[in-house]
């Protein structure tokens, strides 16, 4: 108890020092050691190029695996098109599941900075194990010879899903964590440092794209040409990369104390409100319970401010006559803290915004499965050269390398003389836009399709499993598409999700906003699933058969593309009465 006292006064003062003189950050951001820390020796950019080098080393180690996964399961595990897809969409599902895990570690025990270094260190070991699966003789596959291709053995596939999962895993703690990590080397309290906060994002996600860039170009033509071993061995390389990075620049950084499990804290409130359902709610909301210290009772939280909404969760931070009397506030399962309960309103506000990204997420699974499978069927030479499928998905990336600077430079400063907001759109705003041309990518791969399928009936080509010929280049525009909406959904999710947050909450509320691309990877198995058990009756070849040729994957184009516009609708919906936290 005395520790924390300790800790609070520390705090408190390093808070009148950043008022009086400027001198200090005013958001509870400490040193390694735990001190107050002078804003000109530490964070703001002198800090982000380490993050951002370890973000950019991080997604390339990552996007040389997925990318071309795909590829590898069906030429080199021998796996059918619906199942290799599927077992893409799953673990890439589980890549974005996995950061609710690394997200209560950091906020509750270790903070973002160690749950990053220990969720590294798991992953580097995951990338490894998967570069020894392709590489090591005894674990690699047999080669198929002509049409027979002897199914790869039980230990095989072992050592190659334990190294794949392993990744899963070690993204857990690293992709809740970074993009909280980098924006708190931002002062909050400061308007200057904000602005500069604002223009991270758009870094973060900018150095993103040019680990993808290189992993979608430079390594896929190495998978498909120097073997798989090279393939990942690269990656694994970059992912130490990372881990040096990170470290590197650990004097510079700026540190939040984890506040506490936010698990713990909902549960909480919800015991205390129900422990006090019926107590009468004062029409004064001044007589809620809240500590009276200038900064909030949870470690590293501003104060927030009360709002109408759920009115029932009030009650938990209603003073009993029973603790009135006795003067004893500190059991938070009976009494909380408006901003222990604000927190959890924040949270159930921004559930419905949340459900609307999963939709989306399940059309960007396309780009590492569909896309690549439609693009095994279409001419992929141009004069003597052969573009290899997963390498399209260099057009998305490079549609968001170009998005981001059109955005900022351009698109912002038009917007703003409309809308009169600082940034242009709103978070909101600019989310529901990346939502409508997420349809148009669709359609247009559903289009593509349409003519590729036209295209293999006029040659009698339907019951041979050839590529048409009709030129791979004709995806590019739902590649670029895709990364239109990127830009627009994915760094106003991660803008709305910092933003909006409880302080002591980003890297959980950060891994929410992940949660929705892992059930958009769950729902695209789903659908798969579904669309091929109700289109193989009767001895249908279906929609998705192995010979693309033979089937429909138009249609499955045009359902996702139907199901991203009611998603649109209901989004629109769900913004419209979406009211943004206050804190003071």
């Amino acid at each position: 108890m005395g520790s924390q006292e300790n800790d609070r006064a520390i705090l408190e003062e390093g808070l009148l020092q950043n008022e009086s003189n400027g001198l200090y950050t005013g958001d509870g951001s400490v040193d390694f050691h735990g001190n107050p820390v002078l804003k000109q020796n530490t964070g703001n950019w002198k800090a982000c190029p380490f993050i951002l080098g370890n973000e950019g080393c991080e997604r390339l180690a990552y996007y040389g695996i997925s990318t071309n996964l795909v590829t590898y399961l069906t030429n080199k595990l021998h796996q059918g098109n619906v199942s290799a897809a599927r077992n893409v969409t799953t673990w890439q599902g589980t890549c974005y599941l996995t950061p609710l895990i690394g997200a209560i570690l950091a906020d509750a025990y270790w903070g973002r900075y160690w749950t990053i270094a220990t969720f590294s260190t798991i992953y580097f070991i995951g990338m490894c194990t998967l570069t020894l699966s392709a590489s090591v003789p005894a674990l690699k596959p047999a080669e198929c010879v002509g049409f027979m291709c002897p199914p790869a053995s039980a230990a095989q596939y072992i050592v190659f899903f334990l190294g794949l999962y392993l990744i899963a895993l070690g993204t857990g703690g690293i992709k809740p964590c970074v993009s909280s990590f980098g924006a708190d080397q931002f002062d909050d309290t400061d308007p200057a440092e904000r602005v500069k906060k604002g223009s991270f994002f758009n870094w973060f996600y900018f150095s993103i794209n040019i680990g993808a860039l290189i992993s979608s170009s430079f390594l896929v033509w190495i998978q498909d040409n120097a073997g798989w071993g090279l393939g990942f061995g690269i990656p694994a390389l970059f992912m130490g990369l990372a881990i040096v990075s990170f470290f590197s620049g650990t004097k510079l950084y700026r540190f939040q104390k984890p506040g506490g499990s936010p698990i713990t804290r909902m549960c909480q409130v919800l015991v205390a409100s129900f422990h006090k359902r019926n107590v009468k709610i004062p029409g004064d909301s001044n007589l809620l319970y809240e500590v009276q210290d200038k900064i909030s009772a949870i470690e590293g939280s501003r104060k927030l401010e009360h709002s109408n909404e759920l009115k029932c969760l009030d009650k938990a931070a209603v003073i009993s006559d029973a603790e009135l009397k006795s003067g004893d506030f500190s059991n938070p399962w009976k009494l909380c803290t408006v901003t222990q309960v604000e927190e959890f309103k924040i949270l159930i506000r921004m559930f419905p915004i949340w459900a609307t990204g999963i939709v989306f997420s399940a059309v960007y699974a396309q780009m590492s499965t569909l896309f690549v499978e439609q693009g095994t069927m279409l001419d992929t030479t141009i004069g003597s050269f052969r573009i290899p499928p997963a390498s399209l998905s260099t057009f998305d990336v490079v549609s968001v390398i170009f998005w981001v600077p059109v955005y900022d430079r351009f698109i912002v400063p038009m917007a703003r003389k409309v809308t009169g907001n600082g940034r242009g759109f709103t978070e909101i705003q600019r989310m529901g836009i990346g939502l409508f041309i997420s349809i148009l990518c669709m359609s247009a791969a559903a289009l593509v399709e349409i003519n590729r399928l036209e295209l293999a009936r006029e040659l009698n080509l339907v019951h041979k499993p050839e590529a048409v010929p009709l030129s791979i280049l004709w995806q590019i525009p739902q590649y670029f598409l895709l990364g239109a909406a990127e830009v627009f959904t994915f760094i106003g999710q991660l803008e709305f999700f910092y933003d909006q947050s409880p302080d002591a909450m980003r890297s959980l509320c950060s891994a929410l906003s992940l949660l929705t691309t892992a059930l958009g990877n769950y729902l695209s198995s789903f659908i798969l699933t579904i669309v091929t058990y109700l289109t193989t009756r009767n001895g249908q070849p279906g929609w998705i058969p192995d010979n693309l040729n033979e089937g429909h994957l138009d249609f499955f184009f045009w359902l996702l593309a139907a199901l991203s516009f009611f998603n649109l609708l209901l989004y629109i919906v769900c913004a419209k009465r979406y009211r943004p936290k206050k804190a003071s």
